[in-house]
């Protein structure tokens, strides 16, 4: 029997793009999206529904929308946080959303301006309308490893949330270290311990991981010897979130998926179409990519 397919969620359009100063016109979007889409990466972050004045590099949502190719909204997911976020995200032709549960009450207050029982209350909202709508919701449980406010998150921590959220029914739970603080031996312990909260539950598990301290790719190859088989992560590497203090970095897309090919997972993903999207970025941004694949190159060679 051979490994399991992995699938990448590719997050650059929105968490990476959201935490560069460097602005990035509709038409760069959509051609960053459409160059995923053609590499193979079928579910991508296309757009935030959040306030425009919090977040200007996701102002533009509906306009990128707007310009997609109907394909694209076969995986296209958008990031909404509240019933106004909803409301938006309803009068497009997106099928999917994902909502943010942080699980420390500073980072909840900074990230989104309200306390965690709010913020759950507030999932629960855009969950059920969603559904009602049609749409599916992932919802992604922010700083689970550890918090840049409020230091250590514990295990115990994460669980009371993953078991709110879990009861919810979203279709998907995403476990986010924001920050990039949380080591391999983390990842396999939590990873077991929100899988017993799932339990039987039809809910996907997904991660999240911030190369921060240089450990995203080795915890994700953690989560997925643990059995996930979701994975997000930013072409070049790019984003990271900005109410999160020094949460650099995403894990370069490019870079996980050479890995796991290598390791023999199947992933769907014409790689090497992938480079021209991370140069795309490259020319744009002040600073070079963290990504190492197209500067190191694919092993072996290409003939």
């Amino acid at each position: 029997m051979g490994q399991p397919r992995i699938e990448i969620v590719e997050v650059s359009p929105r968490d990476g793009l959201q935490n560069e100063a460097t602005p990035f016109s509709t038409d760069e979007k959509v051609a960053l999206i459409e160059g995923c889409l053609s590499a193979g990466l079928e579910r991508i972050e296309v757009a935030s529904f959040v306030n425009p004045a919090r977040v200007p590099q996701m102002a533009d949502a509906e306009a990128v929308l707007g310009r997609l190719s109907p394909k694209a909204f076969d995986g296209a997911i958008g990031l909404v946080l509240n019933d106004r976020g909803l409301d938006r995200a309803l009068a497009t032709p997106l099928r999917e959303i994902n909502y943010v549960v942080v699980v420390t009450e500073t980072f909840s207050q900074r990230n989104q301006g309200k306390s965690v029982e709010a913020n759950l209350s507030m999932a629960s909202t855009v969950t059920q309308r969603a559904k009602e709508a049609g749409l599916r919701t992932s919802i992604t449980i922010s700083a689970a490893f550890g918090c840049p406010y409020e230091g250590e998150v514990t295990a115990e921590q994460l669980y009371a949330i993953v078991k709110r959220v879990a009861d919810l029914e979203p279709f998907e739970i995403a476990i986010a270290d924001t920050i990039g603080v949380a080591v391999p031996k983390d990842v396999h312990e939590r990873m077991q311990g929100v899988r017993k909260i799932i339990g039987s539950r039809p809910i996907q598990l997904r991660c999240h991981f911030h190369n921060t301290r240089n450990t995203g790719l080795a915890n994700a190859m953690a989560a997925v010897e643990e059995g996930v088989t979701i994975l997000d992560a930013s072409l070049g590497g790019i984003g990271g979130c900005p109410f999160a203090p020094n949460a650099t970095g995403n894990i370069p897309t490019e870079d996980l998926a050479y890995m796991l090919e290598r390791s023999g997972y199947e992933l769907g993903i014409d790689l090497p179409s992938l480079f021209p999207v991370v140069e795309l970025l490259s020319r744009k941004l002040p600073n070079p990519v963290p990504g190492l694949l197209t500067r190191a190159g694919i092993f072996p060679p290409l003939a």
